[in-house]
């Protein structure tokens, strides 16, 4: 049986009681090794493969995210949903809100963000005009309707390089342009899998208002309470998406892909 989705979790996401059969395994790359968990769902093959590692202990800019992306290719994976938690710049977007991400702003520093460095694997340059599947999307605004809850859409992410949060001065930077949201993780996540041809979509969950925005000082352990309070939304919702998913697929995810070496 194919593995057709791959869930990357953030912050609490992952909870064993979601699978049946489940297998730990680790996927050797020429990028390094991934830890992921195989099980069932309804009848379906489903990897969950947790982001920061399974003790939480691999901080945002240390994530081996060519490594992830080349095992999930690996296993034949041709659609990832992933989950972050966010914080906010957009009022309408406050903590606790669901949100569907459109576009991204990238202000890392010092990632291994391509697949192709030139030598062996070339120099490609990859189209970004929409860089989340818009199929993948519209199967999880279903599925939230199904779940008989809201998922709001159209959000730009900002990505920073972490591990600290950010200051008012680059919340109001990022905001006026045009961010809605900004965490540490989605870049180069969405580029690597769009590089490599994969169905990609990130569920943002908005944890608390950025610095500056927020009346009080912000802490991890607020993150973790916002996450523990809501996060069964998200597991509802990727439960109610998994058996809608349609063995072929009818984006441009796959064209504007390219092999990647493993």
């Amino acid at each position: 049986m194919a593995i057709r989705l791959a869930i990357i979790g953030g912050t609490g996401v992952y909870d064993p009681k979601m699978l049946d059969a489940m297998q730990t395994m680790e996927v050797e790359t020429r990028y390094g090794r991934a830890l992921l968990t195989q099980g069932e769902y309804q009848g379906h093959e489903v990897v969950f493969l947790a982001r920061h590692g399974t003790e939480h202990g691999t901080p945002p800019h240390k994530v081996n995210y060519r490594a992830n992306i080349a095992a999930l290719v690996k296993l034949g994976v041709t659609r990832v949903v992933a989950t972050a938690a966010v914080g906010s710049l957009n009022e309408k977007m406050p903590p606790g809100t669901m949100v569907l991400l459109s576009q991204f702003l990238d202000f890392t520093k010092a990632r291994e963000a391509t697949f192709f460095s030139g030598g062996d694997a070339g120099v490609i340059h990859t189209d970004f005009t929409e860089p989340y599947c818009a199929d993948l999307n519209a199967t999880l605004v279903a599925a939230a309707k199904n779940a008989d809850f809201e998922i709001l859409t159209g959000a730009t992410y900002v990505t920073t390089e972490g591990p600290r949060f950010e200051t008012p001065a680059e919340i109001r930077m990022y905001k006026l342009l045009g961010g809605d949201l900004v965490g540490m993780t989605n870049v180069p996540e969405v580029v690597l899998a769009r590089e490599a041809g994969l169905c990609y979509s990130t569920v943002a969950l908005s944890t608390n208002f950025a610095a500056g925005i927020s009346p009080t000082v912000l802490t991890h352990n607020e993150v973790l309470a916002v996450m523990a309070e809501n996060v069964e939304k998200v597991r509802r919702l990727l439960m109610e998406a998994i058996p809608s998913l349609r063995m072929e697929r009818d984006c441009r995810c796959r064209e504007l892909g390219s092999s990647i070496l493993l």
